[in-house]
């Protein structure tokens, strides 16, 4: 009878075991989400000083309900993963965020008059509007504030015409209707 219980103990243990390390496995060996790598804005500046890249900011609130749509409809879409992850470092900022943002020598802190932080104050340029995507070159310069909500085929047009430098050479309208439909099309099924 002792026997007979300890090898039902026995298998009772081995059992767990295999289970825990299935378990585990399937965890470890199932592929990470596609998903756009969020960095805050101190990451972004570290990284950007030793391997420049342009940044977008993405400014959002947390009651903001076109922010939680862009995050829903427009950064889940592949193509558009893709081509941010590679090109550029993508940044979350909450306005209204209480932490103090460190920037360079510079430091940025919650202000209760305009209940925004002055990271997103100086961003936005005073114009709080959210959301607001903010594109800023490989040295941290101001490119431009694009408020509102973006859906994926019109952000993706925006983010390649400045990840790609096309805003040096023709107009954001020459741009979509020619070098973008020929360089992309491939893509343009799939935004």
């Amino acid at each position: 009878m002792k026997n007979i219980y300890s090898f039902l103990v026995l298998m009772l243990i081995s059992t767990s075991i295999f289970a825990q390390n299935v378990a585990t496995n399937n965890q470890v060996n199932k592929p990470k989400k596609h998903e756009v790598e969020w960095l805050t804005l101190q990451e972004a500046y570290l990284r950007t000083q030793k391997e420049p890249r342009k940044t977008i900011i993405d400014v959002y609130t947390a009651w903001c309900g076109w922010c939680k749509v862009m995050d829903k409809q427009t950064y889940t879409n592949p193509e558009l993963i893709d081509y941010l992850n590679k090109n550029f470092y993508m940044v979350k900022l909450d306005a209204e965020s209480k932490q103090d943002i460190i920037i360079g020598n510079s430091k940025y802190v919650f202000d209760e008059k305009s209940g925004a932080n002055q990271a997103a104050v100086a961003l936005l340029q005073g114009k709080m509007s959210y959301p607001t995507t903010v594109f800023l070159d490989t040295q941290y310069n101001m490119i431009q504030p694009l408020p509102g909500y973006l859906d994926a085929k019109a952000f993706h047009q925006i983010v390649t015409y400045l990840g790609g430098d096309y805003n040096k050479k023709e107009p954001f309208e020459k741009y979509k209707e020619g070098t973008y439909k020929e360089v992309y099309k491939s893509v343009l099924v799939k935004l």
